[in-house]
């Protein structure tokens, strides 16, 4: 006779149920392993021939972001818990961006991408109910042509559900060119997984820049520091003064070391 067994049973209910749950996803279209590697597979690939509207209703075109980095955000306005959250954790690291880098340095937009509800009206009232009053944080939408180029350009996988829609949250970093840099995933994430790649972007080489703007934002990239115990990017130019302090010691030592070797010469002969 079989006796029973709660942890047997309890652990059979979380096997069937975990194969049951992959299973459902998979028949309803979507894996979160292809989104995943449709996404990574997107890096590198340019962003062209997308526009968008505004809340007004008027075109924008994405090429119109280019010559500075540009953050890309997707969301559909009918979600009421996950979305705003990320909405409002991006928002919280690109303040800290702003204070690391230059306010204008680069762009943000959000782009809904549940064409048959995220009008123009309700993207500029999900910006507007999350506290986003960043001058260069847009909140667009588009038509189903406009969407479909710019998610698959993007990576981005999303399939509908009896909860709205299946897919990853995601974020596409942009470079100056409208090359797709890195993309960051999560509701919440580590400030420098943001950061990091605006700042490699933002004190990178521009197509054009003088040789002292160039020193500058190289020292820039070089002293703008991330600590950890506050979450916020800082400037420390003790990295650099010791840096300098140890080039110009090397330096003196080395020419020491010369001058030596040069009087060790004249005594042998």
């Amino acid at each position: 006779m079989l006796k029973f067994s709660w942890p047997a049973f309890a652990g059979l209910c979380f096997l069937l149920n975990a194969t049951f749950s992959h299973a459902a996803a998979e028949i309803g279209g979507f894996s979160r392993e292809q989104a995943l590697a449709f996404s990574q597979a997107a890096i590198g690939k340019t962003l062209t021939g997308v526009t968008l509207l505004d809340p007004d209703g008027q075109p924008v075109a994405l090429d119109a972001f280019r010559g500075k980095p540009l953050v890309i955000s997707l969301i559909f306005t009918s979600c009421h818990h996950i979305c705003p959250s990320t909405t409002q954790h991006l928002q919280q690291v690109v303040s800290k961006a702003r204070d690391a880098l230059d306010d204008d340095s680069f762009a943000v937009i959000t782009v809904g991408f549940d064409t048959a509800n995220d009008s123009p009206e309700r993207m500029a009232e999900f910006g507007k109910s999350n506290g986003v009053n960043d001058p260069y944080w847009q909140f667009l939408t588009g038509d189903e042509a406009a969407i479909e180029s710019l998610v698959n350009q993007l990576g981005f996988i999303y399939t509908p559900s009896t909860g709205g829609f299946d897919h990853l949250i995601q974020s596409s970093i942009i470079d100056a060119d409208g090359k797709v840099y890195r993309q960051v995933y999560g509701i919440t994430f580590p400030t420098p997984q943001l950061i990091e790649p605006l700042k490699e972007l933002v004190f990178g080489t521009p197509r054009v820049q003088s040789s002292l703007s160039h020193l500058g934002n190289r020292i820039r990239l070089f002293c703008t520091v991330y600590d950890p115990a506050t979450d916020n990017y800082y400037i420390d130019i003790s990295v650099f003064i010791g840096t300098i302090v140890g080039v110009i010691t090397s330096l003196v030592f080395g020419r020491v070391l010369i001058k030596e070797w040069r009087k060790s010469i004249r005594a042998g002969r």
